[in-house]
């Protein structure tokens, strides 16, 4: 079965939807039933070094890159390269992407419906291709995979695809990478690289205002500190996205700027260290198809708050200390009890290593096989 795995959109492997690849492509080469091309934009190639010997690298002129151009390449020249290859199956994994008509079976994987949720979380442009061009899009696809069943939902509600004929399949998580480990090591390292010498509650997301949260989560850290006098330190981990501005306003004009820490881009290498020096994970985003620092977190024995928005709330499940996002009293009174109260933490803890071994990523790509095996009436 040839497969052609679409990887333009992976934003320098700074995006979810590059970890979905990532991963996916990992795993469909281990499993070893499929003929896989990914199409990679030409200056992205390194992120695909690792699968270069055992798949086939489409390399994608660089002018495709920008958004409107993307889309478009997408359209127009995917389609013929599809037909050139003989591909059996094109799997576009993002719902921005997806085709309207190719020679072969198309799936795609769509994560969220964040713009008919989060107000003002892209542009007018974006927002109206977001909510009115994708819908024929999604319609044309032959399967639809939605990585929750929150997502799942919101496309029978928003697009008119009923949740039968869909596929929920689950993100996953590396759990060779994401696992308990030595948690002085990781304290000594994330003293050195970071600056952090203090216990720390974590955000691992994109600076992203106002759907990642960050301005009232400092807010609640402000009144945390107040209330508790402290040394506890506040670290954001994530690139600079859309409305990064005001999250770093918020953050300059608290009281407490210097236990604010901004880490930029966290490799993926680094991560674990992160989680596991944390003493808690804080993640009280607006809105999420999926999300996956908290289980990634989970999994390295850290203890998680969480909002319960979106798909949100089937992720976490019962193993994380869950908030009203937009309740700043409530998030504050969150930190406090994780700092405070021992026995909590204990709980959390191993709620959260049994939830996380539900995801695995050899189960989504033996599942995404099958999807592919059912586009094709097999």
């Amino acid at each position: 079965m040839k497969v052609g795995l679409t990887a333009t959109m992976i934003q320098g492997g700074r995006s979810g939807v590059a970890q979905y690849v990532f991963s996916l492509v990992r795993e469909l080469i281990r499993a070893g039933r499929v003929d896989l091309s990914v199409f990679v934009l030409e200056d992205e190639l390194p992120h695909l070094d690792f699968a270069k010997e055992a798949c086939h690298i489409i390399p994608v002129p660089r002018a495709a890159a920008p958004p409107v151009k993307n889309i478009l390449w997408h359209q127009l020249t995917l389609p013929k390269l599809a037909a050139n290859l003989k591909l059996d199956v094109l799997h576009v994994p993002s719902y921005r992407r997806l085709v309207y008509s190719a020679p072969c079976p198309t799936v795609g994987t769509i994560h969220d419906l964040a713009p008919f949720h989060v107000k003002g979380k892209y542009d007018f442009a974006r927002m109206f291709y977001g909510r009115v061009v994708v819908k024929s899009l999604a319609r044309a696809q032959k399967e639809i995979i939605a990585v929750s069943h929150c997502t799942a939902r919101d496309i029978e509600n928003f697009f008119g695809i009923p949740q039968n004929r869909q596929h929920v399949i689950h993100n996953g998580i590396d759990h060779d990478r994401f696992s308990p480990g030595d948690i002085d090591a990781a304290s000594a390292w994330t003293a050195e690289k970071h600056q952090l010498t203090a216990p720390y509650f974590l955000y691992v997301s994109r600076l992203e205002h106002p759907g990642k949260n960050h301005v009232r989560l400092i807010e609640a850290f402000v009144d945390f500190k107040k209330a508790t006098g402290s040394n506890w330190q506040l670290a954001l981990g994530g690139g600079d996205w859309h409305g990064c501005e005001a999250i770093k306003s918020a953050a300059a004009a608290s009281p407490f700027a210097s236990d604010i820490r901004f880490l930029g881009f966290v490799p993926d290498a680094d991560l674990p260290n992160l989680y596991r020096a944390a003493r808690c994970m804080v993640y009280p985003s607006l809105f999420e198809g999926f999300g996956l620092p908290p289980i990634e977190a989970m999994a390295c024995g850290t203890p998680v708050i969480s909002s319960t928005r979106g798909a949100l709330e089937e992720v976490v499940a019962d193993a994380a200390l869950v908030v009203d996002p937009e309740n700043i009293a409530d998030i504050s009174r969150a930190l406090t009890s994780l700092a405070t109260d021992p026995t909590l933490t204990v709980s959390l803890k191993f709620r959260g290593l049994a939830n996380a071994a539900r995801f695995h990523w050899s189960r989504t790509a033996t599942e995404v096989i099958e999807v592919y095996r059912k586009s094709l009436g097999a």
